[in-house]
């Protein structure tokens, strides 16, 4: 049999180039949503991708679109009627490192310190429709500082809407650094992975922790009133999403959102209001313990803890938790 031979030159003439023809066939598609790039956001899963675009308005200004799925196998209310506050922390967190990368020229590969980060939501605006939730964001950077050309660390402050209503607010300032100094700064615990759960495991009860099941939940009951072991599943698909070497931060601030639910118990806390500061990285080796205490409500119905994550004796994280309580589900 003889062999098919097809020349180039059948099937491309010399006007008309792959490279031209591949450009044109783009020109001519519609523009299509699609996220932005997974690594700009240090997600491993397109479906943990919560930005779709971004458009810049000069003077450190930034607006932003985005889209959060009608479930979230994480990021939804217990009783799954309302988006989580924790996903709009986790859109503010993409956000920061978004910006970063796409318009301050961070290079990929670079590690990030989130230093703070604050959170209010609109309850009412964080119900779940009948479809995924479309987001128009507002985002502003200031005290952005230098280290020669590259942006070493900055402050963001951000808006969420959704139909039309603010259903969040909030910000933090990020700092980042090479991924050389990064290593030189960790040491061996840039080798380190997240520890198996403890054993035997005694973990809150999920209504407790105002989660739906018990994967969901971080912390581990101790013989003290107030005071949990940090404990997350290191299997779990969204808390370590990514691999890394420390708790991320997300997982500090479910544990301080479980820790203040767990107080307000056997009321439900759908948190309004989220302000967390890290002091220093919470290692996979030593316990870190999660300690908890009412702060005065400034109305019935109403719960605000003092949450702080410990150590060895250290506080790696404080943070405060207000809410409103209501009978579960």
């Amino acid at each position: 049999m003889t062999p098919l031979t097809i020349r180039t030159t059948d099937l491309v003439t010399p006007r008309q180039e792959p490279g031209a023809m591949a450009a044109r066939a783009v020109q001519a598609m519609p523009r299509l949503t699609t996220t932005v790039p997974r690594e700009y956001v240090h997600r491993a899963s397109h479906a943990e991708v919560f930005l779709t675009g971004c458009e810049q308005l000069g003077d450190g200004r930034f607006a932003l679109t985005g889209q959060w799925p009608r479930t979230h196998t994480f990021f939804t209310s217990a009783d799954g009627t309302h988006h989580d506050a924790l996903q709009a922390a986790e859109t503010i967190r993409q956000t920061g490192l978004f910006l970063a990368h796409a318009e301050f020229d961070v290079p990929l590969g670079h590690q990030f310190l989130l230093r703070d980060l604050h959170l209010s939501t609109s309850v009412q605006d964080m119900v779940i429709g009948p479809g995924p939730s479309e987001l128009s964001l507002a985002a502003v950077c200031t005290d952005v500082v230098r280290r020669g050309r590259r942006v070493s660390e900055f402050r963001m402050d951000i808006t969420i809407e959704r139909a039309g209503g603010r259903c969040a607010a909030g910000g933090g300032r990020f700092a980042c650094v090479s991924e050389a100094t990064y290593r030189r700064l960790r040491g061996t615990a840039s080798c380190a992975r997240p520890p198996a759960r403890a054993q035997p495991h005694r973990t809150l009860a999920p209504a407790a922790a105002g989660k739906a099941v018990p994967a969901d939940v971080v912390l581990c009951a101790t013989d003290r009133a107030g005071r949990w072991l940090l404990d997350p599943d290191p299997r779990h698909p969204i808390l370590f999403e990514h691999a890394g070497d420390h708790f991320p931060g997300m997982v500090l601030l479910e544990a301080a959102r479980q820790a203040a639910g767990a107080l307000g118990g056997p009321l439900t806390l759908t948190p309004t209001s989220v302000r967390a500061d890290f002091h220093q990285y919470a290692e996979f080796g030593p316990p870190v313990w999660i300690e908890a205490a009412p702060l005065p409500a400034d109305r019935a119905g109403r719960l605000s803890a003092r949450i702080t994550g410990l150590q060895q004796d250290r506080a790696v994280f404080t943070a405060r938790v207000d809410g409103t309580l209501s009978s579960p589900a």
